[in-house]
């Protein structure tokens, strides 16, 4: 979750520097919008193994509340099961994906590959799996707080 917020972080930052540098003084950093959907990408597959492990997911916690008590666990597991089979095809298809961005160059940036931007899916997918076993064996349910 620190991983994600720091590129939350920096994301808004470069953000920031792109309107300056733009409206202020008038020259734009191509660089910057490259860089920030970059750390976006990251923020959002670092920041998803923790949506699992807390066990965030609306829908889930949805049919959770809507199932009859005998039926919890094994809906917890049917979920468990779904959401690993996803993960293993995000990873799978992922890394596949990002060997062949290695090619590829980001524009503004042509010196790194792109090839760090798709690994974000099957890295974060890979920690995902951690959480999505961590919730199975020891469920949290962090609704939201407007849930009712």
């Amino acid at each position: 979750m620190g991983i994600a917020c720091l590129m939350l972080i920096l994301s808004a930052c470069l953000g920031m520097f792109q309107v300056i540098t733009r409206f202020v003084f008038e020259q734009p950093a191509e660089w910057t919008e490259v860089l920030i959907r970059f750390f976006l990408i990251w923020m959002v597959f670092m920041g998803l193994p923790e949506a699992f492990r807390i066990g965030s997911m609306v829908s889930i916690d949805l049919m959770h509340r809507l199932a009859p008590p005998t039926f919890r666990r094994v809906l917890d597991v049917l979920i468990a099961v779904a959401s690993l089979a996803l993960l293993a095809v995000i990873i799978w298809y992922g890394w596949d994906y990002a060997q062949r961005g290695k090619v590829q160059t980001m524009a503004g940036l042509e010196d790194l590959s792109m090839f760090w931007a798709y690994v974000a899916l099957p890295v974060g997918a890979l920690f995902s799996m951690f959480g999505v076993i961590g919730n199975l064996l020891e469920p949290q349910r962090h609704e939201l707080d407007t849930a009712q």
